[in-house]
């Protein structure tokens, strides 16, 4: 099959690697003032994948109307720019396949509700989830993810073509759950990481536990099915994201609390504000992801918010 790739960060570049890998015609569009497309141009490797011939380099989204499937990898908040771009083609009878996780914070629409409001009817809009790091994947290291969509024969033709001895996916069975505990999974990582900086890391049992419960209750209140937060999209990614050297997020929140600088994308820092709006609409209770936001937005001290969070009311635990 035909494919393009949006997004030349770690992510993207790592799809276009693998989707050729299993024997696909692969293109992975990047911007030419974009330092990672010049690096892939230069050596066709960004230090942790190489990327062979066979992948072609296009910063031209013009490549789009060739493919059968347009995958999509690039940060939550810009991606309604990217299918601004993409109006020009007008593309018709693609499949759109949403690599990210995250929330848009101005109108915290999920992605898969953007694409669908932007692309023509025609077209099938998908989602790829879950656990793993281009580093581990590239050394041969397997592990399991979902793909869901609306379209069920969309969803079995993308997890019967993907799948790989290098990766398994899951028929996903809840669009909404699958997308929300996605990107609130990487709120969680910088709370872990902000436990790591502050010496904390035993508690990060309890953070899994009510993380994934908090989780829950948001995705229920808006109309998903609760137990996606324990599957693959949520507490399926807790070991890459709350303990793996490799998480960005949980980076993020361990230089956040320590005072240093980081400068790669986390975006759990995004969907932290993102999911403070959506706890206002939907009144439900949100601790941890609060206690974040403030660190994150409100400069409150990690240590107190850590304090604040035992000393709110007693409860029972699946209240």
């Amino acid at each position: 099959m035909k494919i393009t790739v949006i997004g030349c960060g770690r992510w993207g570049s790592f799809i276009a690697w693998y989707l050729n890998k299993i024997g696909n015609d692969v293109t992975l569009y990047g911007r030419e003032s974009s330092k990672k497309f010049q690096q892939f141009k230069n050596t066709r490797t960004n230090g942790m994948i190489e990327l062979p011939e066979s992948i072609k380099l296009s910063s031209d989204l013009a490549v789009t109307q060739k493919s059968e499937i347009i995958v999509i990898s690039v940060g939550a908040q810009v991606f309604r720019n990217v299918l601004e771009e993409l109006k020009e083609y007008n593309l018709k009878d693609k499949i759109f396949v949403l690599c990210m996780k995250g929330i848009e914070i101005e109108s915290t629409e999920r992605l898969s509700e953007i694409a669908e409001a932007n692309v023509d009817y025609s077209n099938r809009i998908a989602v790829w989830l879950g656990p793993g790091h281009v580093q581990e994947f590239y050394r041969g290291v397997p592990n399991c993810m979902v793909i869901d969509s609306k379209n069920e024969a969309c969803k079995k033709f993308l997890v019967e073509k993907f799948t790989s001895p290098l990766i398994r996916f899951y028929y996903g069975n809840d669009l909404l759950g699958n997308e929300i505990g996605a990107a609130a999974k990487n709120v969680i990582g910088i709370a872990a990481g902000a436990l790591d900086g502050l010496g904390l890391t035993s508690l990060k049992g309890a953070l899994m536990s009510r993380g994934t419960r908090e989780v829950s209750r948001l995705i229920e209140k808006m109309g998903g099915n609760p137990f996606s937060a324990y599957g693959l999209c949520h507490l399926g990614d807790y070991e890459a994201t709350v303990f793996s050297q490799f998480s960005n997020n949980r980076k993020f929140g361990e230089s956040l609390v320590k005072g240093e600088k980081f400068d790669k994308l986390a975006e759990g820092y995004y969907t932290s504000k993102a999911m403070m709006k959506l706890k206002e609409e939907y009144k439900v209770d949100l601790p941890i992801t609060e206690a974040v936001y403030n660190v994150c937005f409100n400069k409150r001290d990690a240590k107190e918010e850590i304090e604040n969070l035992f000393l709110r009311s007693i409860k029972n635990e699946f209240a």
